[in-house]
């Protein structure tokens, strides 16, 4: 594999998702806590003035504006789109990018736990779940490799490789303890696995359970966009959990309930995520399966 030289962590992707700032202010006071042998390691704030006013972000979400064809648009100009063409030529550009992987860090709502979100599903992701579930047992593993890293638009698609890191719940413009704390324990055992393959350390692997995204889900709406109902309770903060054909899964707020219907045993997450409210969505739906090594 590849020889990792040159590492990246983004933090405040999201102005109201504090955790990622807040290490980012430790790693800057303390950077011999994400310095390794084999490689560099620099940190990136990426929407402050999203912070500032401690909003989501300003005119649209940076973490869906990184198409190369939108970076290379000069018709698009608003903040974040700015922001975005300006990280761009700090960590990449986008297609020969002189920053080898990036690490994003990210906090939910939906109570997800320790949740790695990998782009691709090649044997250095593949390796890098397993690593991670080894030595932190409690982390799930998310592949959406649906799209190809070009296709992607997140922030971490800007380099060859790019990882998400998720924790939550956690509410938006809040800190909780246990979620920094898994958020910079999974954030370092990232870096000791890049460290490893470097040095041809990598321990001893075994294969793991992980998921693959499928599909997401609207909330119910009338004809007219409006919203007539909301998750069901019995799916709530049940994220990971098995949804099977017949299960209830919205309850509408004339107290019909609706069924999921599905052809797969789903794994629904990002559930009821306060940030897709403004999309209306409802979570998202993965599959279940073995990630052979």
């Amino acid at each position: 594999m590849k020889k990792i030289e040159s590492v990246a962590i983004v933090g405040g992707t999201h102005g109201n998702e504090f955790s990622g700032i807040y290490l980012l202010r430790k790693w800057e006071q303390y950077p011999e806590q994400i310095i390794r042998d084999s490689f560099s390691t620099q940190t990136l704030f990426a929407n402050p003035k999203a912070f500032e006013e401690n909003k989501r972000y300003l005119d649209c979400d940076l973490n869906r504006q990184f198409l190369v064809s939108d970076l290379e648009n000069p018709a698009l100009t608003n903040y974040e789109q700015s922001r975005a063409k300006v990280m761009n030529l700090q960590l990449g550009p986008k297609g020969n990018a002189k920053t080898d992987l990036i690490i994003d860090l990210h906090n939910t709502t939906s109570n997800m736990g320790p949740t790695l979100i990998l782009l691709q599903s090649d044997d250095y992701n593949k390796q890098m779940g397993a690593y991670l579930r080894q030595q932190m047992p409690s982390s799930v593993i998310v592949f959406e490799d649906q799209s190809t890293v070009d296709e992607h638009y997140f922030v971490s698609s800007i380099a060859e490789q790019g990882v998400i890191v998720e924790i939550g719940p956690q509410p938006q413009s809040v800190l909780r303890q246990d979620v920094l704390d898994e958020m910079e324990e999974m954030t370092q055992h990232i870096l000791d696995y890049i460290e490893h393959v470097n040095a041809g350390t990598l321990p001893k692997l075994d294969d793991y359970d992980a998921y693959r995204y499928k599909e997401t889900l609207t909330l119910p709406m009338d004809h007219n966009g409006e919203r007539i109902g909301m998750v069901h309770k019995n799916v709530q903060d049940n994220d990971f959990k098995p949804l099977r054909n017949g299960d209830p899964i919205f309850t509408l707020f004339s107290g019909e309930e609706i069924c999921w219907k599905g052809d797969y045993e789903a794994y629904p997450h990002f559930i009821n995520e306060a940030a897709y409210y403004d999309n209306n969505l409802a979570m998202s739906l993965g599959e279940k399966f073995t990630v052979q090594l």
